[in-house]
Formats: structure tokens, sequence, C-alpha cells
């Protein structure tokens, strides 16, 4: 262990380093984009539109609910995956809402800067030479990990804040510090519940790693305080979790665990030869796997890679070393990355495929490499020269003869250039290392000359990376500034005010948080479950996205879709394609606007109902149809509401024609609300009906929320596999959808007591190491030495 003086702290520096080649990375992009840097896929998608929309909810007043999130759903829920317990995204709060997309790359720069320096706060325990822990922050922040998940943007946060909470264990054990531990559990569960549960995989095998190696020696009186730390951290940051996994728990999206021959084996051999690869070669793009075109390679952050170094660094200490923590450390999370029970191990058993606990070893990974460095008894030939044999092993796949369709060819790689690139980056850094190792293994200078080319490096490969996602769809994405951030926004201050949903035709992902309007396409994995239920019954697949046909057009109306944005230039298909349900309203920018000549308000009453087995018994692409003439209710429901609602005659289960489907829009204009208004606490609807029925509210149901009909508290039921429906009385009515999320209170309190208790924890811990400061007595320590 290497105690940090004022002369040796070099995390500053490390910092500085790191955010200085973050800047070089981005900064071509910038100039290319204009002063805003765009990406690919889910970052351009959801990452900007995510923290544009999010920013200007919270300071539009706040609430738990966000209409303009699919059909509707609670924000925090919605969002405590992306962004919403991030300190990156509450430090942009500072900033008004139109600079996020121009804060994107600045933030990824903090975030890099953040994470190096993390790495060296951690290494520089581990590690003799201050100016090797530096090496090992920047061999972490620009790992191909790091890299990659620049796609996905929040999960760089996670790898930034990750190498604090590793710090802070090895402050409680090592130096019996209390507190901070607790602050970063708290923290890193705040940032993101879905990586925490892997961090705490990850931090019982280095615990009994570093214990079985004689590392960690511990009493009894150190475990409970860990264990209370541990308990008082998850507590005090659970505020988004508990509701989260609520939520979760209703959601079909989540998988369930795998079986048989899936616990110990990936369906694909070619899942083995991508995790190999993984180890020595530069990233891929996220979704253009280079090699591999079976098992699971897409979007699943599967990259170990080391700039410069690749692993040459990590299998010399690994060839050199004996039981040591960080030995035991790899090759446990080695094992646990080839076998699938315990990959799932790191998200709860879930039989989909991530690699994204990566970056925890690849932290053990930098240091082990440094250590490689520092140690003379250590031969890094033992790593340089398995590292080039593997490189070019995988040049097989290139070579390999391929019959298909009677005919034969050579090699089954995917992109030959993009291989070869990766191959040529891969052995130009292993061949620099090994030359800066060869001139300066005997000099001090080494840590700094390789410090820099890795930095150097790392800029080069990352701008490579970057480039190859990036312009692979830039005709798709360069008119994205104009349309999404710009034309829509002022289209969103332009519509009408009023409770209505949107639609889009041809436009970029959700261009309805631009408006903040309710759009029908949609693309978050963590909307209402109800919403993930709804769709399915129409076949309509609601996986990541929400993005019903255009010929779904009883859907729209079901769902009280006013208006349709599409780019100019695909105005005329749409025109085509839409019928004469849709009217011209007007331009904004890019952007033509058409009104629906039938929509519906988004609450509306009923005369008629149809059970369950009826309603499955129409096919799914009339279902629509037949919900604008009944309201699918439970038998219970039927029992509660039979005296106002009448079962939907048999002549109308039949006869959906466009012209049936005008009238039924009629029927249900007659029974709507005069008045419908949205906020984010709810929905506010004023009916004046000729007798009492039963309404539908046009919203994703949720438990969080709570009505009351002319100021009594009334009961909301789920009907229409989705959808919230009330009972209302004849006459004036007065009704109020609010909303608060589900299991927020009692995860507000549960944040309350455990800081309290925290509180209490350090008070009497100060009081504790006062009177043994008088002379008490030290405890039994339980030592396990390293043999």
């Amino acid at each position: 262990m290497q105690p940090l003086t004022k002369q040796q702290n070099k995390f500053w520096l490390t910092f500085g380093l790191c955010a200085l080649a973050a800047a070089l990375v981005f900064l071509p992009f910038y100039i290319v984009d204009r002063g805003i840097f765009l990406y690919a896929g889910d970052f351009n998608s959801q990452q900007i539109p995510f923290y544009y929309y999010a920013n200007e909810f919270l300071k539009s007043g706040g609430g738990t609910f966000s209409w303009a999130t699919d059909l509707g759903s609670d924000f925090w829920n919605s969002y405590s995956f992306y962004l919403a317990g991030s300190p990156f995204f509450w430090f942009t709060l500072l900033f008004p809402a139109a600079w996020q997309p121009f804060l994107m790359a600045p933030m990824l720069v903090l975030k890099f800067a953040v994470a190096g320096a993390g790495a060296y706060l951690w290494a520089r325990r581990w590690v003799k030479d201050a100016n090797l822990a530096v090496l090992a922050g920047c061999l972490y922040a620009f790992s191909g990990f790091t890299v990659y998940n620049v796609f996905f943007n929040h999960f760089v946060d996670v790898v930034a804040l990750f190498p604090y909470l590793l710090w802070t264990l090895d402050e409680a054990v090592l130096q019996k510090r209390r507190g901070p531990f607790a602050v970063l559990v708290a923290l890193n569960l705040l940032n993101n519940y879905f990586f925490f549960a892997g961090q705490i995989v990850f931090l019982v095998i280095y615990f009994v790693c570093m214990t079985a190696s004689g590392v960690y020696c511990w009493n009894g009186r150190t475990f409970g305080a860990l264990a209370a730390e541990s308990l008082l951290g998850c507590g005090m940051g659970c505020v988004l979790a508990w509701p989260a996994l609520l939520s979760l728990s209703q959601n079909p999206r989540t998988v369930d665990p795998a079986s048989g021959f899936g616990f110990l084996l990936y369906s694909s051999t070619q899942q083995y030869a991508a995790i190999l690869y993984s180890l020595f070669f530069p990233p891929d793009c996220p979704y253009m796997p280079v090699i591999f075109d079976e098992g699971v390679i897409k979007w699943t952050s599967m990259t170990a890679y080391l700039p410069l170094m690749s692993m040459a660094g990590v299998i010399a200490y690994l060839r050199c070393t004996r039981k040591t923590a960080f030995r035991r450390i790899l090759f446990t999370c080695l094992v646990m990355a080839l076998v699938p029970a315990l990959n799932s191990a790191f998200y709860a058993m879930n039989s989909s495929y991530y690699a994204r606990w990566w970056y925890m070893p690849i932290l053990v990974m930098c240091a082990a490499s440094a250590k490689a460095l520092e140690d003379g008894d250590i031969d890094l030939k033992k790593g340089v020269r398995p590292t080039v044999a593997v490189l070019l092993a995988y040049c097989a796949f290139a070579f390999v003869p391929v019959k298909e369709d009677e005919e034969w060819h050579i090699g089954v790689i995917q992109y030959p250039e993009k291989f070869w690139l990766n191959l040529g980056f891969a052995l130009f850094g292993v061949a620099v290392f090994w030359l800066l190792w060869v001139q300066y293994r005997r000099r001090p200078l080494l840590a700094r000359r390789l410090t820099a080319g890795v930095l150097a490096f790392g800029c080069l490969y990352s701008i490579v990376h970057i480039s190859i996602g990036k312009f692979a769809q830039w005709n798709n994405d360069s008119g994205w500034r104009t349309q999404q951030y710009v034309d829509a926004r002022t289209l969103g201050e332009t519509l009408p005010a009023g409770a209505y949903r949107v639609d889009d035709y041809e436009c970029y992902d959700n261009v309805g948080l631009w408006m903040g309007k309710s759009c029908l396409q949609f693309f978050n994995s963590t909307v209402a479950p109800s919403i993930m239920e709804f769709y399915p019954q129409f076949g309509v697949k609601r996986d990541v996205r929400s993005e019903p046909e255009l010929n779904d057009y009883a859907l729209r109306g079901l769902l009280a879709v006013k208006y349709t944005v599409t780019p100019v230039a695909n105005a005329a298909d749409f025109e085509k394609e839409a019928g004469d349900d849709w009217v011209y309203w007007g331009t904004e920018g890019s952007l033509a606007v058409y009104e629906n000549r039938y929509a519906l308000p988004m609450a509306y009453g009923y005369q008629y109902y149809v059970t369950a087995e009826q309603f499955e018994g129409v096919p799914e692409a009339q279902r629509a149809n037949l919900l604008l003439r009944a309201m699918v209710l439970t038998d219970e429901q039927i029992a509660a509401w039979g005296d106002v609602l009448r079962p939907l005659p048999e002549d109308l289960l039949t006869g959906f024609s466009k012209e049936a489907y005008h009238q039924d829009v009629v029927d249900r204009q007659i029974q709507g609300a005069a008045e419908v208004s949205l906020d984010s606490r709810g929905l506010s609807a004023r009916f004046n009906l000729q007798q009492e029925t039963v309404v539908l509210l046009a919203v994703p149901f949720d438990p969080g929320f709570s009505v009351t009909v002319n100021g009594e508290e009334t009961p909301v039921e789920q009907v229409d596999g989705g959808l919230c429906a009330v009972r209302i009385p004849a006459g004036a009515v007065e009704l109020r959808l609010d909303h608060f999320t589900f299991g927020l209170d009692q995860s507000l309190v549960a944040a309350g007591v455990s800081t309290v208790l925290f509180a209490g924890y350090l008070f009497w811990h100060r009081r504790r190491k006062a009177r043994r400061a008088w002379g008490a007595p030290a405890s039994k320590t339980i030592c396990h030495k390293e043999n």
C-alpha cells in the first residue's frame, strides 16, 4: 500500500491530462458539426433529447408525470436509468435547456477526466511510482470500454464514478476510514441502479480475493462497519431505485433467467471468439461488428481493450505472479465472462447477454499493467509475444475458405477494411509500447513516455472509432440539428395549446421530446409497463421503442392523435399513404404538419363493453376499431360497472370499415370531455353528460394514479389492456387525475431515516475514535497472510 503525500499526489494532473486528451478527441467533431457533437444511433436519438427534455421538464415545474414520454409515463422511472440520478446531469441544470445539445461533448470531457483521476486515486495505493499510477488512470479513461460507450453516454457516468467506490472500500478496510464508503455506495446506486447490481457482485469478488490473498486484514468490528455502511448507503441511495424496481417488476421486457445449457454455454461458438477478440483489439462500432455475425455482439459493450498496451502488460503480470489478489480477481472475472449464468449474475440473472460490467475488471487490468512495468521480476516479453500471436491469429478469419451457393470465396470477415484497420492499430500500439519500454525501461522517464504514448494513441484510435460509427450514418443524421433541435422546438411553441398527442412520419427519433408533446413514435425502453402491455394487443411490437404503422388509423383515433409531423421532403408520401383523414395544417422550417379530422379528446365515455374473450376473438388489425365502440372489462369490472355499461351487441363485433370508424369517432366525441388539460402532475377534465357512464382516459395506467370526481376520491381501473377508466355521474363533472411516483414516498422515508442513522453512525464513530486515542485496547484482527 502506498500512502499519498502532497508532493506525490498527482490526482489533478491525471484529471487535466485526461480532460485535455478527451477535448482533443471531440474537437474535430465539434468543427465538423459546427459547434455540436453528433454521433449515431442512441446518442443522437436518446442521449441528446433526453438531456434537453429532462432539463426543460424540471425547470418548468417538475412533477412526477411526463406526458412527452411515449403515451405518458412516470418521469423518474423513465429516466432514472438514463440520467435522473446522475451528478453529471444535475450539473448541467446550471445551464439553459437550449444549451444541452452543445454541452454533450464538454460533459463527456468531464466524465473522462473524472474517470481517469478516480482510477489514479485507486491505483496509487497499489503502485509504488506515482507516475505509473497516472498511466493506469489514463489507460482506464481511454480504455475500449469507455470509448465504445460514448455511444450510450450515460454508461460513461458509471465508468467515471466506480473507481471512487473501490477506493473508499480500500480506505474502509485498510485505513479504517468511516463514512466515505457509504456515501459512494449511495452515489453509485443513485446514479444507475442497473449497473449498481453488478457493482455489488464485483465488490464481493474483490473483497474475497483481497482477503484470500492477505491484502485485506479485518476483524469483526471492521466487517460490521462495512455491513452497516453498505446498508446505510443503499438506504440513502434508494430514492430512485426502489420505485424503478417496482416498475420494472411489471415490465414484460424483463427477461427470464436462462435455463438448461444456457446456464453454462453460449448458444453460438462465435460468442467465445468475440470475447477473446474484444480483449486484444480496439472496439468495433456498437452496431457494426467487424467479424462475427452470430451470437449477441451488437450493443453489448463487449470490449476490454487497453490503448497502446492491449493485453501485453496484463498477460505478463498474470504469467509472472502467483496467488496475488489482482490475479485472482482477473481470473475469476474471466471465468464469469465465459459462463452465461455467471455473466448474468451481474444483471440479476437476466438471460440477455451484456458485457456492461467489464469496466470493473478493466480497472484492475490497468493497475496490473502498471505493476508489470514497475516490477523488475516481471518479463514483459511474456506478455508482448502472446498478444502479438493472438492478434495475428485472427487473420485466419480473413483467409479461411467459404463455400456459399456452390461457389468458393475467401474470408468470413464482415468488414475486411475495418478489420485490417483495427489489426493495424493494435499491432502499431504494441510495437510503440515495446519500443518505449526497451528504450526507457531503466530510466525514470518510462512512465511519462508511456503516458504520453497512451494519451496520443488513445486520442487517435478514439477519433477513428467514433468516426466509423458517426460517418456510417452521416447521410441520415447530418440534417438532425435543423430538424429536431431548431424546427421541432419552435413547432412545439406554435402548435395550439390543449390535451392531445402528435405522431411523426419519417422523422428522427424522439422528435416529440423537442416539441414537449406525447408522440406515438418513441424510443425509450423504460416507459410505463402498461404501454408494453397495450401495444402488442394490436400487433405493434413494443420492446425498446413504440412505432405503430401509419395504417393503424383507428389506434391514432383511440389515442387522441391530433397532428402528424413529417419532413417537408416526405409530405407527398404521407398524403398518399394517410388518405383524406388528414389535412394540411402548416409548415415550420423543414417540418410539415397535418391535422387529424377525426381526433378524439383524451377523455370520453362509453355505452358498451366487451369481455376479454370477445376482444381476443377479433383480429389484431381491427381491435383498435373495436375499442372505439366498447371498453374491454374484466369480470370484476363488469360486476361493478354493468349497471351503466351494456354488452356490445353481436352485430357490432364486426363491420370495421373506414366509414364505420368515422361514425364511431363521432359517437365518442358526443360523450367526450368538454375540456381536458394536462400538467406534470396529472390531468384535469370537465364533463357535462346526460347520463352516468364510465369514461376512458387515454392515459397509460400507473399505480401512482389517484382520481377525484367532483372532489370525491374515486377508483381508477386499468382497462383495454393498459389504459385508465373512471366511473362518473351524469351532469357537470370535474375530474382530476393526480400522479405521484409509486413507491417514492417509501424510498424518501428510507433515505431520510438512513441519512439520520448515518449521521448518528459518524458521530458514534468519532466519539469512539476519540476514546481509543486515550488508550482503549484494540480488538483482535483476523488477517489472512499471502502464501
